[in-house]
């Protein structure tokens, strides 16, 4: 399965999903000062980005410490995202990364890692640098628009949970769930379909 910068751009903003985390968003900022926030968030941001940049510079590398093949990554990170996909429509915000409620600072976790630079974000840029590295400056620039744009949606969580409503909000990560499931099965298909057919 090729991609362009506009199809890894989509991709990586639905498996970032900001809209979807909006709640998330909002429950972990809370207990940090108004007028730190901003700063907070873009320092977790650029953690973020930074951990998934090394994900996706280090990838053909790490595939070949692990004695890993193209196939199998295709395969697993399609599944990885099946799952997160499934999450997002059958269940309401991401529990998983609710807030302890102690007020504190948050430093890398729960923003940067795992909420944007989780595990499915990890296995999408990996597979990205692998199955096309000749294109590596376009995935970079592709993780950077998508990083941007959710950079921008939790600078603005709580004016946009405002403005657009639980219902809204819901629907959309509903949405985007559905369409990162088709994005997902044709993840497995092309990867089976390699394995069994392009045989190296």
């Amino acid at each position: 399965m090729d991609h362009s910068f506009t199809s890894a751009f989509v991709l990586l903003l639905l498996v970032l999903d900001p809209f979807g985390s909006l709640p998330i968003y909002i429950s972990v900022l809370r207990g940090v000062p108004e007028q730190r926030r901003t700063r907070v968030a873009l320092r977790e941001a650029l953690i973020a980005f930074t951990v998934l940049a090394l994900f996706m510079a280090g990838g053909q590398h790490f595939l070949s410490l692990m004695r890993l093949s193209e196939r199998s990554l295709e395969v697993a990170g399609g599944v990885i995202l099946l799952i997160i996909a499934m999450r997002m429509i059958f269940s309401g915000s991401n529990e998983m990364y609710a807030s302890d409620g102690e007020g504190r600072e948050p430093l890398i976790f729960p923003l940067a890692v795992p909420l944007l630079a989780g595990p499915s974000a990890m296995a999408t840029v990996l597979l990205l640098a692998s199955r096309q590295p000749e294109h590596l400056w376009t995935w970079a620039a592709a993780l950077s628009a998508a990083m941007l744009v959710s950079t921008a949606v939790l600078l603005g969580a709580d004016r946009l949970r405002h403005w657009l409503g639980d219902s809204m909000v819901s629907a959309i990560e509903k949405l985007m769930g559905l369409v990162l499931t088709a994005v997902a099965v044709e993840m497995i298909l092309a990867g089976l379909k390699r394995y069994f057919f392009d045989a190296s």
